[in-house]
């Protein structure tokens, strides 16, 4: 059943909204802006519109495979095989967004106030630096800790690695913008 609930999540996640919207507008999302196929990158290139729309369509993704996966008693499962999906989408020959948007689909569903308490988090980091890559990084790693000070320490403890877990997925593919932010190259929005 584990195998089965992986599988459902990677292929619902694997759907490459970033790709289908820019491709409607006539644009190879690969080809332009930071050529990454995911949300900020279409925002950037096609605007408010094209960029919110794989936003929201991306949290949808990750929504809907953490239901499928509740189901099960799995929804952590079908949410790692739901990133694993978007960030290496088998439909863009591996190839695919940072994941940060399925990730607040799919971990709203499991814990809507560390969700909340970490977007906020995101929106000050984001204003106060004008970086996306950062901001989604203390996202990530806010989590856990939005998750002890509402569930208590010891209720958290079944949260601990599976947030391990996809942080690092998360971080991973912000490692080239880390890089890049180390060394004074990263772009500001």
């Amino acid at each position: 059943m584990v195998l089965v609930i992986l599988c459902l999540g990677y292929f619902l996640g694997s759907i490459p909204f970033a790709v289908l919207v820019a491709k409607a507008h006539g644009v190879c999302i690969f080809d332009v802006g930071s050529g990454n196929p995911g949300a900020t990158n279409v925002l950037r290139v096609l605007g408010k519109r094209a960029g919110y729309t794989v936003f929201v369509l991306d949290v949808i993704k990750g929504f809907i495979a953490v239901l499928i996966g509740l189901q099960m008693h799995l929804p952590y499962i079908a949410l790692i095989g739901a990133l694993l999906g978007h960030n290496f989408s088998c439909w863009t020959h591996f190839r695919g967004g940072k994941g940060v948007a399925t990730l607040i689909g799919g971990l709203f569903s499991i814990m809507p106030l560390p969700v909340i308490s970490g977007l906020l988090l995101w929106v000050i980091i984001f204003k106060l630096l004008r970086y996306v890559s950062v901001a989604s990084i203390c996202f990530v790693l806010s989590l856990l800790p939005f998750c002890c000070l509402y569930n208590g320490i010891e209720a958290s403890r079944v949260h601990v690695f599976p947030l391990f877990v996809l942080s690092i997925l998360v971080i991973f593919k912000h490692r080239i913008n880390l890089v890049r932010l180390w060394q004074g190259k990263e772009n500001k929005f």
